[in-house]
């Protein structure tokens, strides 16, 4: 529950897959104390990925995509709405439409946005490291396509 002076953010990952959103999150839950830290992991913290996910194997259903982003968005909301103190979603968010209702969720409910970009998308340099390091295996093809559709 939301505390009298307690500051909610809503934080919006941005990125190629590969580019570091993820290890960006780890490294900013490490910064926050253990209570905070569990907290935000445990019921705070979102992407579309986990639902591809079974017994640590992560398997890419394209038919599923769209009921796991809805499905996502809503836990999303869910969480909000208990006033968990830092929300964040872990996608690509690659255009305006991909986040604008988590961020309209985030902002209706009193939180603070912020959009956090990582990487270059339109850099080829960048582009060729996320294909390299990307845990998914998305093709340089696909992150090239991706990168070009990629909104400031």
């Amino acid at each position: 529950m939301k505390t009298k002076n307690q500051t909610l953010i809503a934080i919006i990952m941005r990125g190629l897959p590969g580019s570091g959103k993820s290890y960006w999150v780890r490294h900013y839950l490490e910064s926050l104390s253990i209570e905070a830290a569990i907290a935000a992991k445990q019921h705070g913290y979102f992407s579309t990925d986990s639902y591809f996910e079974s017994n640590g194997k992560y398997r890419f259903v394209g038919a599923k995509l769209a009921e796991y982003h809805q499905l996502n968005l809503t836990a999303f909301i869910v969480a909000l709405s208990q006033n968990q103190p830092i929300v964040i979603c872990d996608n690509t968010n690659m255009a305006h439409w991909e986040f604008a209702a988590y961020k309209a969720a985030a902002k209706s409910h009193g939180y603070q946005v912020r959009e956090m970009l990582i990487g270059d998308p339109k850099d080829e340099l960048h582009q060729q490291l996320c294909a390299q390091r990307n845990q998914h295996r998305v093709p340089l093809t696909q992150i090239q396509k991706m990168a070009q559709s990629f909104e400031d």
